[in-house]
């Protein structure tokens, strides 16, 4: 019996994403730099997990005769955008990335009790997630003002790999309505 429901275009096909993909402080989405190896935050093992979920509220909820879940009442009122991984290098700025709020000096981090929210330098930081699709393109994950909202977890494993749970909050600016997460798609340049 044939299946006339099971097929997968050629697109489809090609534009699956496939790998774990690379976690990285910068990327060119338009192709043109090459990742560098100074930009590879860490190696992971298990994967990378990008969410972006919108919170709505339904602003019919308690109206009287009103359908729950009306479209025209649906309100999304904010965002909740992250990107987790485990991190196989136990580096200091691995360390200072998972803790959100640390300092290094010299060998040492030193996590603290506040936030700098100073746009270049602080601990808010743009990080990416790239990877690759099966017709030689990309896929990538621009998280905004990324800040660990997971605290930091050092597992060890007798005669095994440690690793550090990581889990990257967007956090969008005050007074903004971005969101902060942007996701591109490019299909491999035809010669």
């Amino acid at each position: 019996m044939a299946r006339k429901f099971s097929k997968i275009s050629q697109k489809a096909f090609e534009s699956m994403q496939f790998n774990a993909g690379i976690v990285v402080n910068k990327f060119d989405v338009t192709g043109e730099t090459e990742v560098q190896d100074a930009d590879i935050i860490t190696a992971t093992t298990g994967g990378i997990t990008a969410t972006c979920k919108a919170n709505f509220t339904d602003l019919g909820e308690d109206v009287d005769n009103a359908q729950k879940n009306t479209a025209e009442l649906m309100q999304i009122e904010d965002y909740d955008c992250t990107l987790a991984f485990t991190a196989l290098n136990v580096t200091t700025d691995v360390i200072k990335l998972a803790l959100g709020a640390a300092d290094v000096s010299d060998k040492k981090v030193t996590p603290r009790m506040t936030l700098d929210p100073t746009a270049s330098t602080g601990d808010f930081k743009d990080i990416w997630w790239v990877g690759d699709t099966l017709d030689g393109g990309m896929v990538a994950v621009r998280l905004m003002n990324a800040l660990s909202t997971g605290g930091l977890t050092l597992k060890t494993t007798d005669k095994g790999k440690g690793n550090i749970a990581v889990t990257l909050t967007g956090c969008p600016r005050l007074g903004s309505d971005v969101v902060p997460m942007e996701w591109y798609y490019s299909p491999k340049a035809a010669a």
